[in-house]
């Protein structure tokens, strides 16, 4: 065993330069004085005031970050419903259906479900009018669409696994159904309500494909933008772009973790004092 973990630390080290030295390099170069991002000019932070006058970009990234937010709260809730129908009412008809559209999307490539979509909607706007034109609402209503179905399998993994004996003991006692839901079972499923909606909000944001096909003039979202942009040539706005993503994700990733050690701390002390 001494003698591979050299060899397994010198692998570990070459797989995380491959997969952050990237990343590294972009945030170095967004700091570059020249507009050349492969040529150090000397360290400069203009890109970032450039950016913040850069109104496409702008219009664009608040744009992604309506819709994702618009999606992760319509794909919790449709989520929800679904695990809710396939963990507590075993036989019903039309369940084996609905577990493959669940399902469906999960390994469906993404040019399918764009193209589907698309002709989705064109064809309920020539039969009944709406949507009226393709923007923010069909990319809404598409991200929405196999964002659920992320969702649906993260809450249906927690209820399938938690202990119904709280719900039951509440319906003895006289609790209605609905108010088991609310004061019970949404608590105890909360961090993967949580979890399923800072999935689907990054699938919402990060998606290209599927909003390049049910978008339309005037509804541009962020990862478009910047994909127009690369084919022309990487600007150093992209990385100081990137940058900030970067920064913002890492520091989100940094307080959930602190949030959860004091989570786990505090429960361990519960259960020693107890």
């Amino acid at each position: 065993m001494k003698r591979r973990f050299p060899l397994l630390m010198t692998a570990l080290m070459f797989g995380y330069a491959f997969l952050y030295g990237p990343i590294l390099s972009l945030i170095v170069y967004s700091f570059n004085e020249s507009r050349l991002v492969t040529v150090w000019a000397g360290f400069s932070t203009k890109w970032y005031g450039e950016l913040l006058h850069n109104q496409q970009l702008l219009d664009a990234a608040w744009l992604s970050v309506k819709v994702a937010a618009t999606t992760a709260c319509g794909a919790v809730v449709l989520g929800t419903l679904a695990a809710l129908a396939l963990v507590r009412f075993r036989r019903f008809r039309g369940r084996g259906t609905l577990q493959v559209m669940v399902t469906a999307p999960l390994v469906m490539p993404e040019v399918i479900i764009g193209l589907s979509l698309l002709l989705l909607f064109v064809a309920m706007q020539d039969s009944i009018g709406w949507p009226d034109g393709r923007g923010q609402l069909t990319i809404t209503l598409a991200h929405t669409t196999f964002a659920m179905a992320y969702v649906t399998v993260i809450v249906q993994s927690r209820l399938a696994h938690m202990d119904q004996s709280l719900e039951e003991a509440a319906l003895d006692l006289g609790a209605r159904p609905l108010k088991v839901f609310f004061t019970i079972t949404l608590p105890l499923i909360a961090p993967a309500l949580a979890a399923g909606w800072l999935l689907a909000f990054t699938l919402s944001l990060d998606d290209l494909v599927v909003a390049s096909f049910v978008s339309g003039p005037g509804a541009t979202t962020l990862p478009m933008v910047v994909y127009s942009s690369v084919r022309l040539g990487v600007s150093p706005e992209i990385n100081a772009l990137a940058t900030i993503i970067v920064l913002l994700v890492s520091s989100a990733v940094a307080i959930a973790g602190v949030l959860l050690y004091r989570q786990e701390k505090r429960a361990q002390r519960e259960q020693n004092l107890g």
